[in-house]
């Protein structure tokens, strides 16, 4: 299968497991402020989904010593198709495994990108049925819309910090089938890429780790349907003393609305507002920012990013040159 075929092989991003090491805060976060309706309790993890995500969970909260990304997985477009991207992987030599054993999902292709991040792939699921009380009247709506904080619609998009993101990109668009709609270069440095499989501008997006750690998590992000939400949960995220990084305003990049805020656990979480430039055009080309001029890209509206944006990131591993640096520091 040629690379223009295969990125009709994955339909979107299903679910995302985070790890917090105050797991009863995290899950405050996610159902008292956004919305979100738990599913299921099991071990040390809790299951739970946006109002209309179609699965029986979008996102699964672990409780580990540190936050971080567990994995991210995506649905395959069908049963074939997920046979198929193992077998991209076996054949550029990629250690992957199956596994069956995760709540609502069935038989799962699990592997690593170069950089560390976990992800899963999967074509069977157990579709969300609500229960009396919280079906919806709108017929497209899997549940009610809950009335609690300011309710997430469903999972968006992921972004991925990584060492070195080219061959992150490049596992992407080669394994899976995404291809690259923007991207960010620092003289003949890729710092940032955002991909998708779909119409969405984007539902994967690596960037450049400045500090030299693999494998770590920029942020996980939630689909708002108005702008107006974002800044009716700023006002939320201040009075319940929630820390907000940046935001809100528009990133020139997809053209979506912006709140950059820190969850109890210490993962970022964005809340993404309007829907986003949408890629209609199936052959377009990849538009190319340059690092040393894309404000717009960062902030249409002119909000100025903090360093943590492009320093902070959870879970993952140093690398040895960055554990060296923390081992003389500490020595001092």
């Amino acid at each position: 299968m040629s690379h223009q075929d295969n990125r009709f092989e994955i339909a979107h991003l299903a679910r995302a497991e985070l790890l917090t090491p105050v797991p009863e805060k995290t899950e405050w976060f996610f159902t008292e402020l956004l919305g979100m309706y738990v599913t299921k309790r099991e071990g040390q993890s809790v299951y739970l989904r946006s109002y209309e995500d179609p699965y029986q969970w979008s996102l699964k909260i672990t409780e580990a010593p540190s936050a971080g990304l567990g994995h991210l997985g995506v649905r395959t477009t069908s049963a074939a198709a997920l046979d198929r991207r193992a077998d991209a992987l076996k054949a550029d030599s990629v250690n992957l495994s199956w596994g069956e054993n995760e709540f609502g999902y069935g038989k799962t292709l699990h592997f690593q990108t170069p950089d560390g991040h976990g992800v899963s792939a999967f074509w069977e699921v157990e579709k969300y049925v609500a229960p009396p009380a919280l079906q919806s009247k709108i017929l497209t709506r899997p549940s009610r819309k809950p009335l609690k904080g300011v309710p997430v619609k469903r999972l968006d998009h992921i972004n991925l910090m990584a060492s070195d993101i080219t061959p992150v990109r490049r596992s992407f668009e080669r394994h899976l089938g995404y291809r690259t709609t923007e991207s960010v270069l620092n003289g003949n440095v890729e710092v940032g890429a955002w991909m998708t499989t779909n119409l969405l501008g984007h539902e994967i997006a690596t960037m450049r780790d400045s500090t030299g750690a693999r494998g770590r998590l920029h942020h996980l992000a939630f689909f708002y349907g108005s702008l107006q939400h974002n800044t009716d949960a700023a006002e939320m995220f201040r009075e319940y003393d929630i820390e907000i990084e940046v935001g809100p305003d528009i990133h020139g990049i997809t053209q979506g609305a912006f709140l950059y805020v820190m969850e109890p656990g210490g993962n970022r979480i964005e809340l993404f507002g309007n829907t986003g430039i949408l890629h209609l055009d199936p052959d377009a080309d990849t538009k190319v920012w340059d690092f040393n001029d894309f404000d717009v890209g960062l902030a249409i509206g002119g909000a100025k990013l903090p360093p943590t944006y492009f320093t902070y990131g959870t879970g993952g591993t140093l690398s040895a040159e960055a554990q060296a640096d923390l081992s003389r520091l500490a020595s001092v």
